[in-house]
């Protein structure tokens, strides 16, 4: 449906409303213009947006940007920064003017994309296309999800909306279909996506790459769809806001007409307003055709005192909710240490090898399943703990007690993210930036390549968010080089912030998930097989927390050689060192669950002062830049095959009796002794 303005709409707009929308629009591009550097044409085209938005509908509380029941507004178009900062310093953030000076500047609070933690009242990072929509679908999701565990008959804690703008190029990324086919689906009716649209790209007009009928689109996903013609327009933009937030049962899409560069004469609706400064002439014409004054960073004593009575209302509210929480808490004790709203909740407990009394001994298990043990363990003293996978709960054991998240019905504790690893990833990364839950996602490991853009960001952020990458070598067999990990495991290492643990057997699998639930400083990936492994014993399980290894298998005497391996890997090794035992040749065996720790701890040398041999069913990039000069590294690298996972594997160079003749050949070039002992 339209709504466009009428002549009781164009009566109702205000000069202090033209006056702060400009404000907002000299604002930023002042900043870009001491930046010499930035992207000016969004904040000119969508200033009504923020400035309506803002005024009159978004509930926020400046003096505390983590106040847990505020509103959140995501700015997914993230390279309009100066939109943002501009809001942010109008209406009272702790953002002075000097830092809007500072523009993408090093150590300035106002970076180039909007950066989380970094900069007060930036709710995600954003810049790379369509993650900050998806994270807002997180957010929303997470909204629901905690009012239906945390409100009560007497006190409602959990009520806000979520609240994105997005532009063109979000639209077009993949993600969000991902994303806004999950959202329609679950009805998450307290997000509302505003539509930039403005038909630019930096290529030039938009319609020239795409030409969807978003409207239909979205409808078809699901959304409620409003549009507004005229981005300047406040009082359509104000009913349509207004509608949005009397819409409950759906998310609603708002697509507003802009025109990219608005004011800025020569440059204005076309692609030469994306990413440039608008130069001194251009800004000088700008001002004089909007009535503005000479002066940088002006804002009118009228459009400041108007910003600072809105976001006293957020204060107010903010004060209100305040006191109903301090009554929730005291009544619902149990209900606030699990879902703690303004930030990530910690396992009550985190023993799981204890819970769940694995037999060390003699089981047999693939690390997947000991995986789902485990994960159902620690669900039951983890409250918070909620996830799904990627259409693969079966294959993944990703499955736990409490129900399913459903439209209406968000009780429950399992997502069906369906087949969108993507969206799942960013998704997760919105759930955990809104507080008071933990959540967890999981997929096959080769369609880690799938979510990485998500799951940077979720390092970039530090966000404790947990990934089970399943089915982690060739041993997937039969499905063939396609479904079989080469390159994954050791793309996922060279990601900054995020642990990578990949255990060996049931019990390392227990201790990696009690690793993850306890790391709350950024993202973890378990790395999990399809096969069963035998048990290793629980030995040493202390060194994996202090250096990421333990050993598994001591040598009969002094060690020769070591035999260093991860998860299936190191079986093998096993296998490998009771060859050499045979062969008169003493080998201890390593279990290697976080390389990155051992490397830490141990340096570039290795495990001991003896020649060593480390496997690992993918690329050796890593382990050798690990391994000194007497050792010997066993790695894939090339592409798997199809057929039976044992035979690939064998195929491939992974079986004991080639490790144990590596092993041979290390030892004789590392002692100058032949590999059968003669002298």
């Amino acid at each position: 449906m339209t709504l466009a303005p009428t002549v009781e709409d164009e009566a109702r707009t205000s000069e202090l409303d033209l006056l702060a929308i400009n404000t907002l629009r000299f604002l930023a591009a002042d900043g870009v213009e001491a930046a010499n550097s930035g992207h000016p044409g969004l904040p000119l085209g969508a200033a009504g947006i923020g400035w309506t938005l803002w005024s009159r509908h978004l509930r926020h509380d400046p003096a505390d940007p983590h106040w847990p029941d505020r509103d959140r507004f995501v700015l997914s178009a993230g390279h309009g920064s100066m939109l943002l900062y501009s809001l942010l310093h109008l209406f009272g953030y702790d953002l002075p003017v000097s830092e809007l000076r500072r523009f993408r500047q090093l150590g300035s609070k106002t970076p180039g994309h909007p950066e989380y933690g970094h900069t007060p009242g930036v709710e995600t990072t954003t810049g790379p296309l369509g993650q900050g929509l998806a994270n807002a679908v997180g957010l929303a999701l997470a909204e629901r999800m905690l009012a239906a565990r945390c409100n009560t008959d007497e006190h409602t804690v959990v009520d806000h909306r979520v609240w994105v703008l997005a532009g063109d190029g979000c639209l077009m990324e993949g993600i969000s279909h991902e994303a806004a086919s999950l959202a329609g689906r679950l009805g998450l009716g307290k997000l509302a996506l505003i539509f930039d649209d403005n038909d630019i790209t930096i290529d030039g007009p938009a319609h020239r790459s795409c030409a969807d009928d978003v409207e239909a689109r979205f409808a078809a996903y699901g959304w409620h769809v409003l549009r507004v013609d005229d981005g300047n327009n406040v009082p359509a933009l104000d009913r349509a806001f207004s509608r949005a937030r009397d819409n409950e049962d759906r998310p609603t899409f708002i697509r507003v007409k802009t025109t990219i560069g608005y004011g800025a004469p020569g440059i204005e609706g076309t692609s030469k307003a994306h990413g440039s400064p608008l130069g001194a002439q251009t800004l000088a014409a700008m001002r004089a055709r909007l009535d503005w004054p000479d002066t940088e960073f002006h804002v009118p004593a009228s459009v400041a005192d108007t910003a600072s009575a809105s976001a006293a209302q957020g204060e107010a509210a903010h004060a209100v909710w305040n006191q109903v929480h301090a009554d929730w808490t005291a009544t619902n004790p149990g209900l606030a240490q699990h879902f703690p709203l303004s930030h990530v909740p910690e396992p009550t407990t985190v023993d799981v090898l204890t819970k769940l009394s694995i037999d060390t001994a003699d089981s047999k298990m693939a690390t997947r399943k000991a995986s789902g043990a485990a994960l159902t363990a620690l669900a039951e003293v983890y409250p918070g703990l909620i996830g799904g996978s990627a259409d693969l709960a079966a294959s993944t054991n990703t499955s736990i007690p409490g129900g399913d998240i459903a439209p209406g019905d968000y009780a429950g504790r399992t997502i069906h993210f369906g087949i969108r690893e993507h969206a799942m990833a960013a998704v997760m990364n919105g759930i955990a930036l809104h507080g008071g839950l933990r959540p967890f996602g999981s997929t096959f490991l080769v369609f880690a390549d799938y979510l990485r853009p998500a799951l940077r960001l979720s390092a970039l952020m530090r966000l404790p968010v947990i990934y089970l990458f399943t089915h982690d070598s060739v041993h997937v067999g039969e499905d063939g080089p396609t479904h079989q990990p080469i390159e994954q495991l050791e793309s996922l290492r060279l990601i900054p912030g995020l642990t990578v643990l990949r255990p060996g057997d049931a019990a390392e699998t227990a201790l990696a998930w009690e690793l993850a639930a306890t790391n709350l400083d950024g993202p973890t990936a378990l790395v999990l097989s399809r096969q069963d492994l035998p048990a290793l014993g629980a030995a040493g399980l202390d060194d994996i927390r202090m250096h990421g290894a333990r050993t598994v298998r001591a040598a009969s005497g002094p060690a020769e050689i070591v035999l260093a391996a991860s998860g299936s890997e190191v079986a093998v090794a096993q296998q490998a060192a009771e060859l050499l035992a045979e062969r008169g040749v003493a080998a201890a065996v390593v279990s290697v669950m976080c390389r990155e720790w051992l490397e830490a701890v141990r340096g570039s040398r290795g495990w001991s002062d003896v020649p060593a041999v480390w496997i690992e069913a993918g690329v050796p990039t890593g382990w050798k830049a690990l391994a000194g000069p007497r050792d010997t590294v066993v790695g894939i690298s090339r592409f798997g095959e199809s057929g039976p996972g044992a035979q690939v594997a064998e195929h491939l160079g992974l079986s004991a009796s080639a490790v144990a003749e590596t092993a041979l050949r290390t030892l004789a070039q590392s002692t100058g002794i032949p590999p059968d002992g003669d002298g």
